[in-house]
């Protein structure tokens, strides 16, 4: 009889291969499209600090919502204030909060989902009740509650945004758990007397990171709504830091006299979104262990 061992566990529960994962991602055009857009916003933002461009809080009383020209390439606002400037600045609030959004969400979410889908019972109950309770009320009300009782700022609009992802992620985690956890190598993980908190690291983690990758990068996107969202509303980034979402909200009384002022702040909320979603389809089919490739 053949002994069963740690080590021919792993070898079970190994998921699909990095490698085999990156070739099938690298043949999905759309998600290459993607990862470039996210990769030009991210550059951008990171690299705002050092680029040669004005204050995007300085302004020009001589220069109020002038129209593109080779000053100002993308115009200037209600207050003479350089658009592409604030354009760039405006994307380091976007995607700090697609991001950290999300990474609140799966430092609490994540274990809250594991925990519930591997020991069931009681916890199980009182986690899907809590969950099913918050998934009534539709994401963005909840979000714009949060951060309305919280403050406006962007720190609360993350905090806002992270906690109104969470019901997604727990039911997410706990879906995949359930149907991870009756595999036969976490039954032979229990037979050789290996503990609820190896099993759960070591077994069914790595096993349903696959499905929480992808959930979060189409998060992010969700996120960067939001936060465009609260930021228009007044609860997200407060004037005069640049926000997209805060630019969007001023352009709105100057539709027929600065028409730019509206239209680069929404085609970048459009292809950041769109490049996360491309993206996260990609990912999807990639880390899909039944694709073939």
């Amino acid at each position: 009889m053949t002994s069963i061992t740690a080590g021919s566990l792993e070898s079970t529960a190994t998921p699909r291969s990095p490698n085999r994962a990156w070739r099938k991602l690298r043949s999905h055009k759309s998600a290459l499209f993607g990862f470039g857009i996210v990769f030009f916003f991210v550059l951008v933002a990171v690299l705002a600090p050092v680029l040669p461009i004005p204050s995007p809080t300085a302004t020009d009383w001589g220069a109020i919502r002038k129209p593109p020209s080779l000053m100002h390439w993308l115009g200037t606002d209600d207050l003479g204030r350089d658009e592409l400037s604030r354009m760039i600045w405006g994307a380091q609030a976007s995607l700090l909060a697609g991001v950290v959004s999300v990474m609140i969400t799966i430092v609490i979410a994540v274990p809250t989902g594991l925990v519930a889908g591997y020991f069931g019972g009681w916890i199980d109950q009182i986690v899907s009740r809590v969950t099913d309770a918050l998934l009534a009320t539709p994401f963005l009300i909840l979000a714009i509650a949060l951060a309305a009782f919280l403050g406006p700022s962007l720190t609360n609009a993350m905090i806002a945004i992270g906690v109104s992802a969470m019901p997604i992620f727990i039911r997410v985690t706990r879906g995949q758990v359930l149907a991870v956890k009756t595999e036969d190598y976490v039954e032979g993980a229990r037979a050789i007397g290996l503990g609820h908190f190896r099993i759960i690291t070591r077994y069914i983690l790595p096993n349903v990171f696959s499905a929480i990758l992808v959930q979060s990068t189409l998060s992010i996107a969700v996120a960067i709504i939001a936060e465009a969202s609260l930021s228009f509303l007044g609860l997200g980034q407060q004037p005069p830091a640049p926000s997209w979402g805060s630019m969007l909200n001023t352009a709105k009384n100057f539709l027929e006299q600065a028409t730019w002022m509206a239209v680069w702040p929404g085609v970048a909320i459009f292809l950041v979104v769109i490049g996360f979603n491309l993206l996260g389809d990609g990912l999807r089919d990639a880390l899909d262990p039944r694709e073939t490739e």
